[in-house]
């Protein structure tokens, strides 16, 4: 199948391709900066922006499944998240786009704020309070959208290898516990979704 990964230069973007392409798919990447992707026959690069519709456009016309990782390093406020969902509405409109979208936001976006534990509230406020005010506008305009979405909040990243050992929470409950999860583990749950979604309409959290 055909995979496009917007926001693929780096962290879970970077990951959900290597491990599409060693499963054999068809990826095209997206990203600002596609110069540590390695090159390979399945890949086709885009060097562009997710808040550009040409760009935008090109990346996502044909493909099967489309999987949003853009992240941002910028602690201070931003518009990224909100602007990308406005753009992806406006272009999946314009191409009668009906594959799976498959976004990854955060858990602490939206409803999923209300059941961080302490210590993750904290950091959020103290770092991140920005952000994730943008991701929840994000998930906002994407579950409104006449997008096949589906909204993957992840707890705290980590950069360890990938396995099968980890959580999948279609719901929030009082008192569950969302720690830390790998990029990489994040990109596996992509991937699999992405070749058999089943919890598409549906808010997904991935924790170990």
């Amino acid at each position: 199948m055909n995979i496009a990964i917007i926001g693929a230069g780096a962290g879970i973007g970077l990951e959900a391709v290597k491990q599409a392409l060693k499963k054999g798919h068809t990826v095209t990447a997206l990203s600002t900066n596609t110069d540590h992707i390695p090159n390979h026959p399945n890949l086709i690069k885009i060097n562009g922006s997710a808040t550009s519709p040409i760009d935008l456009k090109h990346a996502i016309n044909g493909a099967d499944a489309v999987l949003i990782t853009v992240g941002t390093k910028n602690k201070k406020a931003t518009t990224l998240f909100s602007d990308i969902a406005n753009t992806l509405t406006k272009v999946i409109d314009e191409l009668s786009f009906s594959a799976p979208i498959l976004v990854i936001t955060g858990f602490g976006a939206g409803e999923s704020k209300n059941y961080l534990s302490f210590f993750m509230k904290t950091v959020i406020s103290l770092f991140l309070k920005d952000q994730y005010i943008n991701k929840t506008v994000m998930e906002e305009i994407i579950t409104k959208s006449n997008m096949n979405w589906e909204i993957i909040r992840p707890g705290m990243l980590t950069d360890a290898a990938a396995g099968s050992n980890y959580k999948i929470i279609s719901e929030l409950k009082k008192g569950m516990k969302v720690g830390k999860i790998s990029r990489a583990n994040v990109a596996q749950y992509l991937i699999t979704e992405a070749e058999n979604p089943a919890r598409l309409y549906q808010y997904v959290t991935l924790t170990n």
